[in-house]
């Protein structure tokens, strides 16, 4: 049966691993979607800033509810303003106690015009050793950078468990080289998509234990949402393609992903 045609699973329970609430896409029904998501079955999320000014909006919203969680960091479309001074910012954000990671942070040579190469680089090692000196994982944004985005990892000694590539897009042969470092990876709703060939490789190299899910919302919304705006509520439709490329249940599909998510995010998801 087409995905297009499958109906989302009648209980489904997930973790939105990457999202952003606190984008302008939501200002009208922020609050009354966040709740939909969650009667929907969205048993915790984290919301991911780019920068000191989001990541702080990602941990008051966090702060208004107890499922929902933050992450603080500098994206690279955003590393031209990367200093010494705004990593001390993230790291007084770290200590918040909703937040639970790094991020997102990494490189981007698609748009490199927002940063070059060096800069993205200084800064992805920046928030690196910010995520090693908390102890908390990264959330890893690689866009046509794989390869120095892996060797970066490698060479700050990123421990096991302590990243995810995000919304991976990434070869088979890659994703294979990432968790055998221990390191995770996330899958939105591109894994849907018709022309998601590489995406679908790299989620069948990998044993589940090593895959979460995510939206990255407003973004990225899955087949037969595409070009909507996306929610968390829509993240059955990729577990659903996840469970036909494994050739398992979808509801194990849940159970693992989730299962995943608090352990990378160290949350005590009996609290959820």
């Amino acid at each position: 049966m087409e995905l297009e045609t499958r109906e989302k699973p009648n209980t489904p329970f997930f973790f939105d691993t990457h999202a952003h609430y606190n984008d302008n896409a939501f200002d009208d029904d922020r609050d009354g979607m966040i709740k939909t998501c969650r009667a929907a079955g969205m048993v915790a999320a984290v919301n991911c800033g780019t920068d000191p000014g989001s990541s702080l909006e990602c941990i008051k919203l966090a702060e208004k509810y107890d499922f929902l969680y933050a992450a603080a960091g500098i994206h690279p479309e955003e590393a031209l303003r990367y200093s010494e001074e705004v990593i001390g910012e993230i790291r007084r954000l770290l200590n918040g106690e909703k937040v639970v990671a790094v991020g997102e942070t990494g490189l981007d040579y698609y748009y490199e015009d927002s940063a070059p190469r060096e800069i993205q680089q200084q800064n992805f090692i920046a928030n690196i050793r910010l995520a090693l000196e908390t102890g908390k994982p990264v959330i890893v944004h690689d866009r046509e950078a794989h390869r120095d985005t892996f060797d970066i990892l490698k060479n700050e000694k990123v421990p096991a468990g302590g990243a995810v590539f995000h919304c991976f897009s990434g070869s088979a042969e890659m994703a294979r080289d990432i968790v055998s470092k221990g390191w995770l990876l996330s899958f939105g709703g591109a894994l849907t998509f018709k022309n998601a060939r590489r995406a679908v490789e790299a989620a069948e190299a990998v044993p589940l234990e090593y895959i979460m899910l995510e939206t990255d919302c407003p973004y990225m919304a899955p087949v037969p949402l595409r070009g909507t705006r996306n929610t968390s509520a829509n993240i059955p439709y990729v577990a659903v393609k996840l469970a036909e490329i494994k050739g398992i249940g979808v509801e194990k599909v849940f159970e693992i992903t989730t299962a995943n998510a608090f352990r990378f995010f160290k949350i005590d998801g009996k609290k959820q």
